[in-house]
């Protein structure tokens, strides 16, 4: 099975270095192998009636498949160096940017034609954030919703299928060097190509981490990022979601001098469960339709947490805290703000009594016996800090559920082209440890693809 470039997981990189690579060059020979099922047979079992909770399929499809653990995200595309990753680091803060808004251009072209471009330039909520300590990132956000997501991977899947060799349910088991190029193994077939990819996400780290072991690939250790996802009634976020959606707000704890950020925020969306190696977290959606919208706004309080010698496992240290959280709930725990503070555990009782409606089927807890201390106080305080700008926010039934984990693999060391020191292997995507986020993922998928194409026509 040999091919001009094999392409290693189907996400957002993956998917814009095949579209790109298609575009500029329609005679190269590109295989894509991918873990997970087709956009179309990706199916969660979770219904809330029959199956109430993760039941640990193999591969998980919220994050498996085509269009990546993103398919299914709310499809917000942040178009910013000053968050998402450090890929202007590699090749310029202006290309990143180009790349970014390139990327939007081919989103609109594919059915995202509509969807609206927020941005926190100019805004009076900047000022009333610093007046209170907070610190709003700027970006532009161009927001599609999950189902408007799903219809632009749909239709870019539908552009490609008959140029590309999709090769969906082959997890790739290792990458090796060959004289003329790489070898990829799965457990169906192997794969040969002059040119390699690897664009395994988020949840393939643990994978690529053994890949940069066998292959020698230098790395070094990265941050996990560990906390709670919060729900509360949509009105008291609305003046913040109405005028930016996503509002990205960093503060730095008064007690330990740590940065606690917002993320993915989810205006009228729904809390969902999210299988990561068998260990089930949390994350949270959100649609364009007002049909399929709640009453209810989520999003992610997190706490970064870097490393130092001699500890250099940042994604165990994450792993264990979540593997605690399932052990004492079954999987994620939800705890009102109120209890939390009184030092009680949440009951079913109380979670009905709440004036708000869970979006997510979790088990009442204590985030006390799961969180370090630390990473609680942290949140907390945040908490507390956003009340200050949107009142409300510590309300005693705000629901906090746990535990929201980002892991990230160890950062590799790649060249300005995103290419490891073995020539004509690139990694790129979340799994390089240098993106974190749709539009940086997908910005280093035609960066590389532009590259290669330059060599081939060479």
């Amino acid at each position: 099975m040999k091919s001009d470039v094999v392409i290693i997981g189907a996400g957002p990189g993956g998917i814009f270095s095949a579209y790109e690579l298609v575009k500029l060059n329609s005679d190269l020979k590109i295989t894509v192998l991918e873990a997970g099922n087709p956009l179309d047979k990706r199916k969660c079992p979770i219904d809330g009636k029959k199956v109430k909770s993760c039941i640990g399929c193999k591969p998980c499809s919220i994050m498996n498949g085509f269009g990546g653990a993103g398919a299914f995200s709310d499809g917000k595309y942040n178009i910013t160096n000053q968050f998402g990753g450090t890929l202007y680091e590699y090749i310029g803060k202006d290309r990143a940017i180009d790349l970014m808004k390139y990327v939007d251009e081919i989103n609109l072209s594919h059915g995202g034609e509509g969807t609206k471009l927020y941005s926190t330039a100019n805004t009076e909520i900047k000022k009333l954030c610093l007046q209170n300590g907070l610190h709003l990132l700027d970006a532009s956000v161009r927001h599609l919703g999950t189902d408007i997501n799903y219809v632009v991977l749909d239709h870019i899947y539908q552009e490609l299928k008959d140029k590309v060799d999709f090769r969906f349910n082959e997890a790739v088991k290792s990458v090796k060097k060959t004289d003329g190029g790489y070898q990829a193994e799965t457990e169906k077939d192997t794969y040969e190509g002059t040119y390699c990819i690897i664009s395994a996400g988020r949840s393939g780290s643990k994978w690529m981490e053994t890949v940069c072991k066998e292959l020698s690939v230098p790395t070094k250790s990265n941050r996990v990022d560990i906390g709670v996802r919060v729900e509360l009634p949509a009105a008291i976020f609305a003046h913040l979601t109405d005028e930016l959606y996503e509002s990205k707000i960093v503060y730095r704890t008064q007690q330990y001098g740590d940065l606690v950020r917002t993320f993915c925020m989810n205006p009228k969306g729904a809390v969902v469960n999210e299988n990561t190696n068998g260990i089930v977290t949390v994350n949270g959606h959100s649609y364009e339709d007002p049909e399929k919208q709640t009453e209810n706004t989520n999003f992610a309080l997190l706490v970064a947490k870097h490393f130092s010698a001699p500890f250099k496992d940042s994604n165990g240290y994450g792993e264990s805290i979540a593997k605690l959280s399932n052990m004492l709930g079954g999987g994620v725990i939800v705890q009102r703000f109120g209890d939390l503070i009184a030092g009680k555990r949440s009951t079913e009782s109380r979670i009905k009594e709440a004036f708000i409606t869970p979006t997510l089927n979790a088990t009442p807890g204590d985030l006390s016996l799961v969180m370090p201390k630390r990473i609680l106080d942290g949140i907390i305080e945040m908490i507390y800090k956003l009340d200050k700008i949107a009142p409300g926010t510590a309300n005693v039934d705000t629901l906090l559920y746990g535990v929201e984990v980002k892991f990230y693999n160890m950062e590799v060391e790649i060249d300005e082209n995103l290419e490891t020191f073995h020539k004509n292997l690139f990694i790129i995507g979340d799994c390089s440890g240098i993106t974190h986020s749709l539009s940086h993922a997908s910005a280093s998928g035609v960066h590389v693809a532009r590259y290669i194409a330059g060599k081939v026509s060479v």
